[in-house]
C-alpha cells in the first residue's frame, strides 16, 4: 500500500457529500478573494471535450504522473480501467493535483465506453505507428485519448474501440517515451486553444469543492450549521 494513495479519495467525498449551494454559501466568506478569484478562473479554463482513459495502469509513479499533467492541462475527468489491480497514485508525484480531477474506476472497457459515448466523444488511442500526430489532436471536437499500461499496452477490447490512433513522433534510437511523457506531450497540444466547457453544475461543484479544500476546518462549519441552522 502507497501511504496516502487511499486518502484524496475519501477526502473528495467527504468535500462532495454536501449540496455544492450549501457549501458556497457557508464556506465562501472564509476564503479570501485572491483565492477565491483563482478558483474560479482555474474552473474556466477546464475542459470536458478532451477526457483521459488510463488501461490498467500498473507502475503507481506514472499513474500518478498522468493525472498530474491531466489536472496541470485542465482535463477534468481521467478514467481508470483497473482489471486485476486497484488503481494507486503515488501522492508524492501527484502532489495535491489528484484533488482538482475527478477519477473515475471501472471495471471493464464495456463500462467506460458505454459512459464515453453518451458524451459524443471520439476515442483515440496512444500508438507508435497511430496515423494522427500530436498537433491533430486540437482539431477533434471532442475526445477521449486512451493510454495503454506500461507493460502491455492498451488491451484488445480497448484497442477496437479506437476510431484512430495518435503517435508521438520519435527522431531519436528510442522507439516510445514513458507513458507519463507521451500523456503529457499528447494532454499539452489537445488542450491547446480550447476554452473551458465545463457544465454550470460541474464548475458549481468544483468551486464548493475547491472552498471545501481552502478552509480548514470546513467541516466544522458545515456540522455547525446543520445543528443550530436548524434552530433557527
Amino acid at each position: 500500500m502507497i501511504p496516502g494513495a487511499q486518502l484524496v479519495p475519501t477526502l473528495i467525498a467527504r468535500a462532495e457529500r454536501h449540496d455544492p449551494e450549501r457549501v458556497i454559501r457557508l464556506l465562501e466568506p472564509f476564503v479570501l478573494d485572491r483565492r477565491r478569484e483563482r478558483l474560479l478562473s482555474i474552473i474556466d479554463q477546464r475542459l470536458s471535450s478532451v477526457q483521459v482513459v488510463f488501461d490498467a495502469p500498473h507502475d503507481p509513479h506514472n499513474g500518478a504522473a498522468v493525472v498530474r499533467s491531466c489536472e496541470a492541462f485542465g482535463v477534468q475527468f481521467v478514467h481508470v480501467v483497473e482489471r486485476k489491480e486497484t488503481f494507486l497514485a503515488s501522492p508524492t508525484v501527484t502532489r495535491g493535483s489528484e484533488k482538482w480531477v475527478d477519477l473515475r474506476a471501472w471495471k471493464s472497457s464495456e463500462e467506460v465506453l458505454a459512459h464515453l459515448q453518451t458524451q459524443g466523444l471520439e476515442i483515440i488511442g496512444a500508438h507508435p505507428d497511430g496515423e494522427l500526430t500530436p498537433n491533430d489532436l486540437a482539431g477533434v471536437p471532442g475526445l477521449a485519448l486512451v493510454l495503454g499500461n506500461e507493460r502491455d499496452g492498451i488491451a484488445e477490447d480497448l484497442a477496437k474501440a479506437c476510431t484512430r490512433h495518435v503517435r508521438v513522433p520519435m527522431r531519436g534510437m528510442v522507439e516510445s517515451l514513458n507513458v507519463s511523457v507521451s500523456a503529457a506531450i499528447l494532454l499539452a497540444q489537445a488542450t491547446f486553444g480550447r476554452k473551458g466547457d465545463l457544465s454550470e453544475a460541474d464548475r458549481r461543484r468544483l468551486y464548493a469543492r475547491g472552498l471545501y479544500f481552502s478552509v480548514v476546518k470546513a467541516d466544522e462549519v458545515l456540522a455547525a450549521d446543520e445543528i443550530f441552522g436548524k434552530d433557527a
